[in-house]
């Protein structure tokens, strides 16, 4: 590093997130973290290294240009640090809140490794936000190709798909089965980690790309795949519908009153605003003493988001231990601050009710660790004579969710996993049905909205490549 650039770099700590307090915020749904000022930013910024073979860039699966972002940030040219930051990533100001930054880029930081690594998301956030807040511009586009693509699903995977594809001049008509665009960042995940306003404005900036969203439009009832190709002149479909799909532990009383799948906990708190009863008409019960199965961010969000609609008791049931829990830490934390109860190595076994068919409580068994399964982990064994029960009147299921089985309808070619998901190429999206790519959680099953962003992106690249050459990679051809 020249003498110049170490006048650039700060030995200041890692700058600690302002937050709501635990007992303010759990009476609202309010962002929990409140965000840096332009002080702490650029303090932030400051202990950038700006190395010259940044591993932090090989640890984001859409290859943000992390330190010229950071870099000019910390001279306080948010002009050129929002430019950056938006040549790759369409939706920083989501990213910025909802990314596991810290097992993808900031574990790469070469600070975190006798200390702790540069606050890459919290800065990705501020950057965004002020951009969010300037005067829009229309960005300058290239000439019209001429070739027309369907997106499916508005999603991380289909947002980024489609705003890729119409910066490289192609007509992009998303579908959107619901009444408002984001998928899952607006059905799925809550107004304290994630305000609505701000999915809704990155969305705003993906229509000044000229890419159309068409509403409450079910592809597999309104059209076909096959009808959007054939007969709706597309030439190329990316399918980034998610995976909507809610799974269950098929245990005795299951289908009591007062037992909700996590999907449509969240999406009625969320998308239809139920935390916001009666202003808008959507109510939603919710017990005194709530249990929520499973230990992944959906979970935290269902239990945190219980808590806030008036649970006395909020238990996150898991049936392994603290160590393999795979919600992101900071959302264990937060959930941990707010009061919610632990409840490791147990696992549900029945759910009992009364006789109007409403839950009154649940038996579970506790666990021991075992043998590491097909995940890596160690699989958890039922320990016998331990059973209990536990009192609880609401049961949320956040056990993982498989693609909607509706987009298949009709589309013949596209091959299905055992699991449901779509099989396609990893490093494409190219499904073995002709003219037709996929990404996100309907290839994966569940995962994060930045690895579901990367796939729409490598799709994009895919797609362009097609409708600009007519040709694929040879690892493209499946």
């Amino acid at each position: 590093m020249s003498e110049e650039e170490k006048k650039t770099t700060t030995k200041a700590p890692r700058q600690p997130m302002p937050e709501q307090d635990a007992e303010v915020r759990i009476h609202n749904f309010n962002e929990v973290a409140q965000g840096y000022s332009l002080e702490t930013a650029i303090t932030e910024a400051l202990r950038c290294l700006q190395c010259k073979k940044p591993q932090c860039v090989q640890g984001c699966p859409v290859e943000v240009e992390i330190p010229q972002f950071i870099g000019a940030l910390a001279q306080n040219d948010l002009p050129t640090a929002a430019k950056i930051l938006k040549n790759k990533n369409n939706l920083p100001a989501i990213c910025g809140r909802v990314c596991p930054q810290e097992t993808q880029c900031e574990i790469k930081c070469v600070l975190g490794k006798k200390g702790e690594p540069v606050a890459i998301g919290r800065l990705e956030r501020f950057v965004a936000d002020w951009e969010l807040t300037q005067p829009k511009k229309t960005p300058e586009l290239p000439p019209p190709t001429g070739k027309k693509v369907a997106v499916i699903g508005s999603g991380p995977a289909g947002l980024t798909c489609a705003a890729d594809l119409a910066r490289l001049g192609h007509k992009v008509v998303i579908f959107e089965a619901l009444h408002e665009p984001g998928g899952v960042l607006m059905y799925g995940i809550p107004e304290f980690r994630l305000p609505k306003e701000v999915v809704l404005k990155e969305v705003e900036y993906v229509k000044s790309l000229g890419v159309e969203i068409r509403l409450n439009s079910v592809v597999g009832k309104l059209y076909t795949v096959d009808e959007l190709l054939n007969e709706q002149g597309f030439d190329a479909v990316f399918l980034g519908t998610g995976a909507g799909l809610p799974m269950f532990m098929h245990i005795p009383g299951e289908n009591y009153n007062g037992v909700y799948s996590a999907n449509e906990f969240l999406t009625r708190t969320n998308l239809m605003k139920a935390y916001r009863f009666p202003d808008y008409d959507t109510p939603i019960k919710v017990g005194k003493k709530v249990a929520v199965i499973g230990a992944g961010n959906v979970a935290m969000d269902a239990a945190r988001c219980a808590k806030r609609l008036g649970a006395d008791e909020v238990y996150i049931v898991y049936r392994r231990s603290e160590a393999e829990v795979p919600a992101r830490a900071e959302e264990v934390h937060h959930a941990k601050e707010e009061g919610i109860i632990f409840k490791f190595l147990t696992a549900p076994t029945e759910i009992y009710g009364n006789d109007k068919g409403w839950v009154t409580g649940m038996r579970c068994i506790k666990m021991e660790l075992g043998e590491p399964d097909a995940s890596g982990r160690r699989r958890p064994v039922p320990i016998p004579g331990s059973e209990y029960d536990m009192e609880v009147d609401t049961v949320i299921m956040a056990l993982g969710t498989s693609p909607n089985p509706l987009v298949f309808q009709d589309a013949e070619g596209l091959e299905r996993s055992k699991w449901g998901t779509v099989v396609a190429d990893e490093e494409t999206g190219l499904t073995r049905k002709d003219r037709v790519w996929a990404g996100g959680d309907i290839v994966t099953g569940a995962a994060t909205v930045i690895s579901a962003m990367g796939a729409g992106k490598r799709a994009a690249a895919s797609i362009h490549k097609f409708l600009t050459e007519g040709t694929f990679d040879v690892k493209e051809s499946n």
